[in-house]
């Protein structure tokens, strides 16, 4: 496992370098990516992002002005913010055995990078690339505003448990390079459109509650996203909505990706550990955030989703 000096030292010997992000990128993947390519690029190196046909509207002006051009054949290639090659979009499927640098923050990282550096205690793997880059060279505004875009989305504005005091000190870092981070702060968590609202409001109304109402099942089926007519720029962190209900700590929203094919997120407190649970259904995450992707058909699905919380938490209540 290497250190951020020697990741560092690592990525100076790189050239015409390639850059992947996670299916369904978020801010944090697409705010790493974007800031590393910066970053390279201010040292003279070639370095492109592998296109990501699931941008949304929010990320992808981030990430356009380092989509990779056809035909472009890399030497080398880094992922960022990717625990696992299962997360790999479609189009990177080819680089799976072929990593020469990971760069993550999840505890569930699978070290399939040929070298790799992990930090599972950062709230963002934008604290990592910080520490990364800060070692490379100056944080110039154009690195430090993808990166406060990666670190503010992972963790909420800065409200989700995960964020530290090293978190702070970080997004404070790039404040102070001057940066538009009120812009940002308005677009990913001050906004949302009527379609998002109308999303919002079905899913509260089906919302159901388990285990003396501590544990919320939430959901979004495909007839649901094709009535309001949302797009994935509507449907982005659905996930978040979940814990806002008091005296939920195990909220479980399950989104309808294809027929009877389901993303599974869950956000938890301190009683439920998200990645426990999700592990048992081929995923993994954080402590309190983490997630799979289950077949089935719902109700199957949310008994499935339920047993496997009542395995790692014994006061679970039936």
């Amino acid at each position: 496992m290497l250190t951020v000096q020697e990741a560092a030292s690592l990525l100076r010997t790189f050239d015409n370098i390639l850059i992947l992000t996670h299916v369904r990128p978020d801010g944090d993947t697409v705010g790493c990516a974007a800031a590393l390519c910066a970053g390279l690029r201010a040292l003279g190196k070639t370095a492109w992002l592998l296109p990501n046909p699931e941008l949304t509207e929010t990320t992808a002006p981030y990430f356009a002005p380092y989509a990779a051009p056809a035909g472009f054949v890399p030497e080398k290639v880094v992922s960022t913010d990717i625990a696992t090659t299962a997360l790999f979009p479609e189009n990177a499927r080819p680089y799976a055995d072929r990593v020469d640098l990971a760069i993550d923050h999840h505890p569930s990282f699978e070290h399939f990078g040929r070298t790799n550096i992990v930090r599972p205690e950062a709230a963002a793997c934008g604290e990592l690339l910080y520490d990364i880059l800060a070692a490379l060279g100056p944080i110039t505004p154009e690195l430090a505003l993808p990166l406060y875009v990666a670190v503010s989305t992972d963790t909420g504005c800065f409200a989700y448990a995960n964020t530290t005091a090293h978190t702070h000190a970080v997004a404070a870092a790039l404040m102070s390079a001057g940066i538009d981070y009120q812009t940002v702060n308005k677009v990913f968590f001050r906004t949302k459109s009527r379609k998002r609202m109308l999303l919002e409001g079905a899913m509260l109304n089906d919302c159901a509650f388990y285990d003396r109402d501590r544990v919320a099942v939430l959901s979004v089926p495909l007839s649901l996203m094709e009535r309001v007519q949302a797009t994935e720029s509507d449907a982005e962190d659905l996930s978040a909505l979940g814990g806002q209900i008091q005296g939920v700590d195990c909220a479980v929203t399950m989104r309808e990706l294809r027929p009877n094919v389901w993303k599974l997120s869950l956000r938890t407190g301190a009683r439920v550990n998200a990645t426990e649970v999700c592990r048992l259904m081929g995923g993994g995450g954080h402590a309190a955030a983490a997630g799979a992707t289950i077949e089935g058909p719902w109700a199957v699905c949310r008994d499935r989703v339920l047993d496997c919380i009542a395995q790692k938490v014994p006061d679970f209540a039936r």
